[in-house]
Order: structure tokens, then C-alpha cells, then sequence
């Protein structure tokens, strides 16, 4: 089954997702097939990775309902000023009538902060986008689009691994009821570390498997992104082992080194 954390509105956002950057036309369409196979039902893309039209190819070629499929992209702040335009372009890209989630890939300047958020919440209005949020954006800046327009972001998409890891920074975010999703875990984490590869080989998983259950251990959405299908089914396969507490917080001592 897959697992899931509830948005604020009550829609169920699965934990694991499938990350497209970096992943080139055929490769993206082919891995997203892989990924739906696999078992994944979440699909995280964005305009600046230029494969939203084979994302949504994939998702329309799978075998998987369009409704059990959880889709996420990102407008780039560039394009902030004509923010609907830019969405119904992605949605003609992706060949769906609405996206799951619509992210503002990063902050914009001071001035376009609130605007660009009320465009954000204008699309979700109007059924375009089913949930709205941001990426790359701080807890300060959340509270300033909040209290200007007293709806807040469901998701904070941000870089996150063990070197990373912030107490406080996640509980400020839960304190506002704002979801977190970690990208860049695997990228950003030294798989052969001894303390990791003690971990995995103790439970029979691997290290890139042991940072992934870390995440979603702190009930982090994790994007996890591989053109190779062996990779893609071990970053989903994670339920053959249960993290101890020691294992957790060796892995969460990684911040302090």
C-alpha cells in the first residue's frame, strides 16, 4: 500500500515520489512508465525540466488511472507575471485537465512575493491545480504570503538530507501545518559513509535505501529520480526494513559533522 501524508484540505499526498530533472525526452517518458509500473502514484516534474509533455505521455500511456496518479509541477519565477498562462500551458504539455499540486519553484523578488501566490491560489480556484504551494522558500516568507491573503501554502518542496537535517526548521513548518518534501537526499548524501553502509548491510538494504526510510522516518515526502529501472524499484522497495531509533539519530548526527 502505498503511504501517504494528508494535505490540509484533505487530499492524500503519497510519500514516495518519482523525480523527473535532469531526465531528458525519452528518458523521462520511459522511466515514468517504470516508475507507474513499479508501483509509484506520485510524479513530481516542473516547466524548467522540459519533459513535462513525455511525463504526462507516460501517465496517459500507463496503465494507471489519471485520478490515482498524484502530479506536481513547478512555475518558474521568470514566468510569475503571466502565471496562468504559463499552468495552461502545462497542463496542454501534460494532456490533463489539472495538476495535483503547483509549486513556485523559488522565491521571487520582495515585491512579487504576494502577487505571485494569489495567482497560485486564483489557479486552484479554478480547478486548475487541485493543491498550491511553494519551493525553496523560507518560514518567513510562507507567514508573509500567508497572513497576506490567509491561505497558505500545502507543501515547502526543499533540499533535504542527513547533512541538512533541522529540527527546528521542521517543526516551524508543522507548526503551520505546511508539508515538507525533500529533493536532492541521495545527491547530496556520501553513500559509502561506514555509519550508512554499517546501517544497510545490518539490514540488508542498501545505503541510498537507508537514506530514503530516513526521510520518510521524519515523514518527509521524498523524489528519489533514476533512469534505471533496478534503481527506481529500490528507491520504492522500502518497507522490508524498519530503522532503529540508534539508527535514526546516527543518521540525524550527520548535520553536526
Amino acid at each position: 500500500m502505498t503511504r501517504t501524508v494528508n494535505l490540509p484540505d484533505g487530499t492524500a499526498l503519497p510519500l514516495i515520489g518519482f523525480g523527473t530533472w535532469q531526465l531528458r525526452p525519452t528518458t523521462a517518458y520511459d522511466a515514468v512508465r517504470a516508475a507507474l509500473e513499479i508501483g509509484y502514484r506520485h510524479i513530481d516534474t516542473a516547466t524548467l525540466y522540459r519533459n513535462e509533455a513525455d511525463v504526462g505521455r507516460a501517465v496517459k500511456d500507463s496503465d494507471v488511472d489519471r485520478e490515482q496518479v498524484f502530479v506536481t509541477t513547478k512555475l518558474q519565477p521568470r514566468d510569475a507575471r503571466h502565471a496562468r498562462r504559463t499552468l495552461e500551458s502545462s497542463l496542454r504539455l501534460l494532456d490533463t485537465d489539472y495538476v495535483d499540486l503547483w509549486l513556485i519553484h523559488w522565491a521571487t523578488g520582495p515585491d512579487d512575493l504576494v502577487p505571485t501566490w494569489e495567482e497560485l491560489l486564483s489557479a486552484k480556484d479554478a480547478g486548475l491545480a487541485r493543491n498550491v504551494g511553494v519551493s525553496n522558500y523560507s518560514p518567513e516568507q510562507i507567514d508573509l504570503v500567508t497572513e497576506a491573503t490567509g491561505r497558505r501554502p500545502a507543501v515547502n518542496q526543499i533540499s533535504w538530507s542527513p547533512a541538512r537535517h533541522d529540527p527546528g526548521l521542521l517543526e516551524e513548518h508543522r507548526r503551520r501545518d505546511v508539508v515538507v518534501e525533500g529533493y536532492s537526499g541521495l545527491n547530496n548524501t556520501d553513500l559509502r559513509d561506514p555509519v550508512l553502509t554499517e546501517i544497510a548491510q545490518r539490514h540488508g538494504a542498501s545505503p541510498a535505501q537507508v537514506i530514503l526510510r530516513w526521510h520518510l522516518e521524519h515523514d518527509i515526502v521524498i523524489l528519489p529520480r533514476s533512469s534505471r529501472r533496478e534503481h527506481i524499484a529500490a528507491n520504492f522497495d522500502l518497507d522490508g526494513f524498519t530503522l532503529t531509533a540508534d539508527d535514526i539519530a546516527a543518521i540525524d548526527a550527520f548535520a553536526k559533522g
